[in-house]
């Protein structure tokens, strides 16, 4: 397992995640196959314009200012999509994100 997998928690077989069509539930079982679809994931903490020059000026100990407030929501992408915004916290000496808000798009709401 390489440092960035992260084991997935067994589902009990009789939690029931949605119904379908039939009135039948749907477990979350029924996903395995989908359990190993690789997505990326962004934590997006601010972003900042450079001209080339300004970049080629960067090194060790350059602070670059980002459009965020400390303490101000990050976002987080899911396959370039902005699927939720949370926080930043240390975990175990690493840093980590906590969601706080779950962004529904029109697409994501049916």
């Amino acid at each position: 397992m390489a440092d960035t997998d992260l084991p997935l928690e067994e589902f009990p077989e009789s939690t029931a995640v949605a119904t379908v069509e039939g009135g039948e539930p749907k477990l979350a079982t029924d996903l395995a196959p989908v359990f190993d679809v690789p997505v990326g994931i962004s934590a997006v903490l601010g972003k900042a314009s450079l001209s080339v020059a300004q970049l080629l000026k960067l090194g060790q100990g350059s602070v670059l200012e980002l459009d965020r407030k400390v303490g101000e929501a990050i976002d987080i992408y899911v396959n370039n999509r902005l699927v939720a915004r949370g926080e930043v916290v240390v975990v175990d000496e690493r840093l980590g994100v906590t969601m706080t808000e779950i962004i529904k798009t029109e697409d994501t709401a049916a």
